[in-house]
């Protein structure tokens, strides 16, 4: 926890330092702030005042002031981040900012609030709160460090180089320790998890990372955390986040396009194969340290990983998703199901038996059974000898249906109970305190449409405003969808996507994003590019999800000047490349999601129960948002420049593609490539 003792700039008067949010706020207040020659202006290099921003700013001070829930979008360059963080920092209070991503919870936290902070000379303690899987455990990496299975000489290396970092770290956050990769399996070794926390037993409770960051988060003015953070705390009551909500005067949450994704996984359950069989390994090796004498050990688990291989063996395809009213009454599954929870049961009462006898045995035993009840969470679905079929939804404890579906893989199985709506659920969170909720990100509406968020996350009635980009989008930027493509369900579309693109991208000069809608389609636009770029002597370095992180990816594109870059999901947002290494995004089709996904399947059921048409509520504006999130990786700043191009040729040819390019920036747009070299050349072009 930071916090800065400077004194107040005599012309504020910061209600927040008495840990409350101020009665009242005058706009002429944030003017002030916000003008060229206030606080902000003389203190943040290149500030300049933007009109959307204060509004913004004005319209967050009063829901703070009257501890009423706001809905935010502002365009790119707005500035969102200063606009919540003036008014949160000087009347907010005791203030949660949740945002997407780690790497975006770091940012807020390292150089953001700090720097609006001293402009302000705000008096109010910061503190940053992770989950428990980003803080090296005293307890474990000990454990591993006297008997750790490595698998490899390089996690030998890494578990060196975090044993020193133990030495001189004061938060134990894996996230300063950048020698060693965030995804090393060796970090799972040196945490711990909910279940294998030893809690306030633990010798080393007084030096806790994870309990020190709790405290100073309950002791900050202001607490930053992410999405997941926060809905896995809803969720387990195991992040700290519980203890910190009912004293919070407000809770932002940035990025919050991404909260309805992340609540349903939150609020759901999920048990897999993979964790009984991690549990299966961990009671052998607890029972057989620690109990020896107990139980034949050996016996005791082989009969739950047998049924738990046997489960997943149901299902001879390697991928599969399915709700469980489409898995056939005659499946083996069901049986099999009904043994893996039988057997699941026998170990638990062995290991009830021997839960006493030590700390990690009794841990196994929570940890089955938590499996066993989530297991049990599928009791409606059809037994062996016939049992009645289970309906498509099942109704959740808070009067809302939820769906059963299960998704194989190569090795694994995942059982999902997914809830149709997260709304009932989020209100109850938001109920009790009177507090202000401020809901923010560039893209939350369809052509200045709420409706589809609002309904989503249960916010219904609440007041939602949107303020545009200061981007001259007509002159920076131009639309291009190319003629004479195939529809995208042509066995042979991204092939065609790239006979269009590779023209687009010669006249780019490379500077490209190929943004994709499936890996498969990543996988075949790589393959053809290489082949394209070495038969045309094109020297355009080509990067590909997949092949490295996210991270090194983007700092090798910046660099490279010339690079084409093709990604999925994960690189269309929060991704920002400024200038003219950026100049061209390529999408490949319009976002829909799948429409055989069990999820999305009983969501539009639900809603055409209701009278409500299902692609024109749900699908559509979710494709929409998406998709303005895509686009929103072009223009990113006052001088950019560049070419939105959208292969897919339902944004012409379908009646609803008028209300999609609508929701759109402003560009320019075309069908000629000719007016995209000419707009590359600097020429006028004419719609």
């Amino acid at each position: 926890m930071t916090q800065d003792t400077s004194p107040l700039a005599a012309e504020i008067a910061v209600a927040g330092a008495a840990n409350i949010p101020a009665p009242g706020v005058h706009d002429a207040d944030v003017d002030r702030l916000f003008a060229s020659s206030g606080p902000l202006g003389q203190a943040v290099g290149g500030f300049r005042p933007r009109l959307a921003q204060t509004e913004m700013a004005k319209a967050i001070a009063e829901a703070i002031a009257q501890q009423r829930t706001l809905i935010a979008e502002a365009g790119t360059g707005t500035g969102k981040t200063f606009a919540y963080l003036v008014p949160a920092l000087l009347w907010g209070g005791k203030v949660i900012v949740s945002t997407g991503t780690k790497n975006l919870q770091d940012q807020l936290f390292l150089r953001d609030i700090p720097t609006v902070r001293k402009a302000l000379s705000a008096p109010v303690s910061i503190a940053l709160l992770k989950g428990r899987a980003n803080y090296v455990c005293h307890f474990h990496l000990e454990r591993t460090l006297q008997n750790g299975r490595m698998t490899s000489r390089e996690d030998v290396g890494y578990l060196r180089e975090i044993s020193r970092f133990m030495k001189t770290t004061s938060s134990g956050d894996k996230a300063e320790l950048s020698m060693v990769p965030e995804t090393a399996p060796i970090w799972n070794l040196v945490t711990s998890t909910r279940d294998t926390c030893m809690g306030a037993e633990c010798q080393y409770y007084q030096d806790c990372f994870v309990m020190k960051a709790r405290k100073e988060a309950q002791q900050a003015d202001v607490v930053v955390v992410n999405h997941h953070l926060f809905f896995a705390d809803v969720a387990l009551k195991d992040t700290g986040v519980a203890e910190l909500l009912p004293s919070a005067n407000t809770v932002i949450f940035d990025e919050a396009h991404q909260l309805p994704e992340v609540a349903t996984l939150f609020f759901g359950n999920t048990v897999s194969t993979s964790q009984i069989l991690e549990l299966c390994r961990d009671v052998l090796a607890e029972g057989l340290s620690h109990a020896r004498d107990g139980a034949d050990w050996g016996q005791v688990v082989l009969p739950v990983e047998k049924a738990a291989r046997d489960l997943r063996l149901a299902f001879p395809q390697d991928v599969v998703r399915l709700s469980v009213n489409q898995i056939a009454p005659s499946s083996i599954f069901f049986p099999a199901l009904e043994t893996m929870r039988s057997q699941l049961h026998g170990m638990i009462a062995v290991l009830e038996k021997q839960a006493e006898r030590a700390e990690t045995i009794e841990q196994c035993r929570t940890r089955a059974v938590e499996l066993g009840y989530k297991l049990d969470g599928w009791n409606s679905a059809p037994v062996a000898g016939g049992g009645k079929k289970a309906g498509k939804a099942l109704v959740a404890d808070e009067g809302e249906g939820s769906v059963l579906w299960v998704e194989a893989f190569s090795s694994s199985l995942q059982l999902h109970q997914t809830p149709l709506s997260i709304a009932p659920i989020f209100n109850k969170q938001r109920e009790g305190v009177a507090r202000s909720w401020i809901f923010t990100s560039a893209t939350l509406a369809v052509k200045n449409d709420f409706q589809h968020y609002a309904a989503q996350m249960g916010l219904d009635d609440e007041p939602a405003q949107s303020w545009p980009s200061p981007f001259d989008y007509g002159q920076q930027g131009l639309l291009y969808v190319p003629q004479n493509l195939p529809q995208p369900n042509s066995p042979d579309y991204t092939d065609a996507v790239i006979d269009a693109a590779l023209p687009v991208i010669e006249a780019s000069g490379g500077r490209a994003f190929l943004l994709c809608t499936t890996i498969r389609a990543v996988n075949r636009a790589a393959e053809r590019l290489r082949a394209e770029f070495e038969a045309r002597h094109l020297d355009f370095p080509l990067m590909v999800q997949g092949e490295a992180g996210r991270t090194e990816l983007l700092d090798r594109f910046r660099a490279a000047g010339n690079a084409v870059l093709i990604g999925s999901q994960s690189f269309w947002e929060g991704v920002d490349v400024r200038g003219e290494a950026l100049s061209l995004v390529i999408i490949d089709k319009l976002p829909f999601s799948p429409p055989d996904d069990p999820v999305l399947a009983a969501r539009i059921e639900a809603l055409e129960s209701k009278g409500m048409n299902g692609f024109m509520h749900h699908q559509l504006p979710a494709a929409i948002i998406n998709l303005k999130q895509g686009a929103g990786r072009l223009i990113r700043d006052e001088s950019d420049r560049g070419v939105l191009m959208i292969c897919d040729p339902r944004l012409i040819s379908k009646g609803y593609g008028r209300r999609i390019w609508q929701s759109l920036p402003p560009f320019k747009r075309t069908r000629e490539l000719d007016a995209v070299k000419a707009f590359w050349r600097g020429d006028a072009v004419a719609e």
